[in-house]
């Protein structure tokens, strides 16, 4: 703890107004009684004068944490109930961008080095285009497996599909 005639900052002054908002909020402090000592948390210097403010108070609980994102496999595409072109928008997209960055770069390096050169970006970006363009075409490309998760996870028996 630092010593209590040390003085005290803004961030020092905006902590203890935001712990006792909270104890307001949790019914420990009337309005009164906080607009009171708020008045008095930006008139005090020193952090001992902070501390004789919640001197009387428990300490604050820190916020619980977010429970972490569970797996299932609707978050992943699967078992939605939306085919691959549904969701189609965003692989192009992601297509695009990349198509934009490898371009950027063999462009940048062309000009650098002033010879064209072998256009690799071909390799990177025509193979997906490609096949994201079959996919779209035939309507999709309907996951086979999308029923086996969602039996899976509903504790259905899997339908087979030729």
């Amino acid at each position: 703890m630092p010593e209590p005639h040390l003085r005290a900052s803004d961030n020092d002054r905006a902590a203890v107004a935001s712990a006792l908002g909270e104890h307001m909020a949790a019914g420990r402090l009337t309005l009164a009684e906080y607009e009171d000592r708020l008045t008095h948390v930006y008139e005090t210097k020193t952090l001992g004068g902070l501390a004789e403010l919640t001197a009387d108070l428990p300490p604050i609980a820190a916020a619980p944490l977010a429970p972490a994102p569970t797996y299932t496999p609707a978050a992943r595409g699967h078992g939605c109930g939306r085919s691959w072109a549904a969701g189609g928008h965003s692989s192009w997209r992601s297509w695009a961008t990349t198509a934009s960055i490898v371009l950027t770069v063999w462009l940048v390096l062309t000009v650098t080095t002033g010879t064209a050169g072998f256009f690799w970006p071909i390799w990177v970006i025509g193979p997906w285009g490609a096949m994201l363009l079959a996919r779209t075409l035939s309507g999709g490309g309907r996951d086979r497996n999308r029923d086996r998760y969602r039996s899976r996870d509903s504790g259905e028996r899997p339908r087979i599909r030729a």
